[in-house]
């Protein structure tokens, strides 16, 4: 991308080895850089004990900009994260569902927020540290912005960034997306950045090592409940697949959960709240006593239920399709827009870090239906999938 002439980008500088490589790399390219470091979060007593990570953090970004002779400066988002993204987490949680709080902070304050910041201070980029690439093109002509994933493959961060749009992405610089990360911290160690050995986040956006079952505890009641398993025999599973009168009735059969009760199964054991597990989950059960691990296979959260099952390849850990609804479908590349009746073959997956799978994304009256070739584990309400054609991430949507 050709720079302005005296162009200026905010980088959001969190403390770590990507955005500092970042904020180095756009000042030896000529930019005019800010740095700013965004406090997300103010409660210290969901923190891993010991850790207050933000002070931490903010200060290694200080040291950074200091090094690299750069403006800084720390914003307080923490009411807008806790209202748009904490409460949303509470929220689907109590409904049996799982969020994704990276992918929500990144469309809600990172490139949303954070940007009209970056803009204020006379900005005409933000740039952040992820593993993505962005390229443009003219189609029809009009300006088009592609969301690419990142050169290593290990460190792909594009599913983190599927909810942008395309004025999100014409104001998004990623600085590092082309390089490994290897080679991140070979220009940091070369350049003798204090963050060039630390090592990598691990938990939620820019809050830093939360423990996840004690935040939700703040707020989510505990409430025993009985953990069933559920075995192999059970008949649904073994039922032969009806004939249908459209494809999108299939679909729908296809995408609908195995529906459980409790004299289904035996119970094995006790749980503090089914709406602290998630389906595919494994640790955290506390049952002994079988060959393979227990896996989640299923929440209820009215009757308080946990289902589980035995190993890996326990039938009711995969399906062949998900569903999501109209409203909840997003499109970056708004000129790739489908029409009801249309389908379309992509790669797609439903977390971060899964491998690309081969699919099919189907356009109905109901919304929109993705057919895997092959069965896939612990497909998750409320988690986001995300399709790509070849290594460019153009539609996403909440799993319903």
């Amino acid at each position: 991308m050709e720079i302005k002439k005296n162009s200026t980008v905010v980088v959001g500088l969190s403390g770590g080895v990507d955005s500092s490589v970042s904020a180095l790399l756009l000042k030896e390219q000529g930019y005019n850089v800010i740095g700013l470091f965004m406090r997300n979060w103010n409660d210290a007593s969901v923190t891993l004990e010991d850790e207050c990570p933000w002070v931490e953090d903010s200060n290694d970004a200080l040291l950074i900009a200091n090094a690299l002779g750069i403006p800084f400066q720390v914003v307080d988002l923490s009411d807008t994260y806790k209202e748009r993204i904490v409460d949303y987490m509470f929220d689907e949680y109590q409904k049996g569902r799982t969020p994704n709080p990276d992918v929500l902070c990144n469309r809600e304050i990172k490139f949303d927020v954070f940007l009209d910041i970056a803009l204020s201070l006379g900005a005409d980029y933000v740039a952040t540290g992820h593993y993505v690439q962005k390229s443009e093109s003219i189609i029809n002509e009009e300006k088009i912005y592609h969301l690419l994933a990142g050169k290593d493959k290990n460190k792909d961060q594009s599913y983190f960034l599927c909810q942008l749009n395309q004025y999100q992405l014409s104001k998004a610089l990623f600085p590092i997306g082309h390089l490994e990360k290897s080679e991140v911290r070979k220009i940091a160690k070369e350049n003798n950045l204090i963050t060039a050995e630390k090592k990598d986040s691990q938990g939620l956006c820019f809050i830093g090592k939360v423990s996840l079952p004690e935040f939700l505890q703040q707020k989510l009641k505990s409430q025993k409940g009985k953990i069933v398993e559920i075995f192999s025999d059970f008949a649904p599973y073994h039922k032969e697949k009806p004939s249908f009168d459209s494809l999108e009735d299939e679909l729908a059969y296809e995408s609908e959960n195995y529906q459980y009760e409790e004299w289904n199964g035996k119970v094995v054991g006790e749980h503090i709240g089914a709406h602290f597990f998630t389906k595919g989950q494994r640790k955290g059960l506390g049952v002994g006593g079988h060959k393979e691990p227990l896996f989640v296979i299923e929440t209820d959260v009215e009757k308080n239920i946990v289902y589980v099952g035995e190993g890996s390849s326990h039938h009711g850990l995969f399906k062949h399709t998900l569903h999501i609804n109209e409203q909840d479908a997003h499109f970056i590349r708004e000129d790739l827009e489908m029409k009801i009746g249309e389908s379309i073959e992509v790669m797609s997956r439903i977390r971060y870090r899964q491998e690309l799978k081969k699919s099919t994304l189907y356009r109905t009256k109901s919304g929109y239906y993705l057919r895997f070739e092959q069965p896939i584990s612990a497909i998750t309400e409320g988690q986001f999938a995300a399709c790509y054609i070849e290594n460019e991430l153009f539609f996403s949507g909440v799993i319903s």
